[in-house]
């Protein structure tokens, strides 16, 4: 009998709401939904919180330049083994090639990173190059905008449960982020579905937003 892996899940503190972590996905190859956000990409690329590298490794092996950026030092040593350049950096630190990025991404729920997402939205912004987009993943409609303490629960296959430290985290549904990009001064391009999941892409352009939903 095949062991199961640990059970992640982040843990809401106001509200005690939690949803699985899919780990197991973020440790094996690209996804199919993954192949529609390279696509989009046409030039240099910042997998922002790039975990074990996925994102950054189909990057790299449809011959973009890319970069996975994560504050885990284990995350990076998981991401370059595969092949690809990634950097331990906090994603407010300075970063190499700032204003000059054609693309970054927040996938996997990193919108979440550092609990405000007008702020990170806004670095972002920062580092791309005029016209430059964000591929963020987001919440189904029907959350809208929650930002609050999170904690990481691991349920281990032995049973019990380990409780990490609060940290500050953020969720963003398909219908907030409007109003969240034009906070940090970009627009939302497109929202669209692949594989049960939501997806936004912003722009740097403000002129004339086209937004749909597929």
């Amino acid at each position: 009998m095949r062991r199961r892996a640990d059970d992640h899940w982040l843990v809401h503190g106001d509200n005690g709401w939690r949803s699985r972590l899919p780990v197991r996905r973020w440790h094996g190859p690209a996804e199919p939904a993954v192949a529609a956000l390279v696509a989009r990409c046409t030039g240099p690329t910042l997998d922002l919180g790039c975990g074990p590298g996925r994102l950054t490794m189909a990057l790299t092996r449809a011959g973009l330049t890319a970069v996975g950026v994560d504050i885990s030092a284990q995350a990076v040593r998981l991401t370059r083994a595969r092949g690809a350049i990634a950097l331990q950096r906090d994603v407010f630190a300075p970063l190499p090639a700032e204003g000059r990025w054609a693309h970054v991404l927040l996938i996997d729920g990193n919108i979440g990173i550092g609990g405000d997402p007008v702020a990170l939205l806004g670095r972002c912004h920062d580092l791309l190059r005029p016209g430059g987009t964000v591929l963020v993943e987001l919440e189904a409609p029907g959350p809208g905008l929650w930002r609050g303490q999170a904690q990481l629960a691991i349920q281990a296959t032995t049973g019990g449960a380990r409780l990490g430290p609060p940290f500050r985290w953020a969720r963003l549904d398909t219908v907030a982020v409007a109003g969240v990009a034009s906070a940090a001064g970009l627009t939302v391009r497109e929202v669209f579905r692949r594989d049960h999941r939501w997806f936004g892409e912003l722009t740097t352009d403000r002129r004339g937003a086209v937004d749909s939903l597929h």
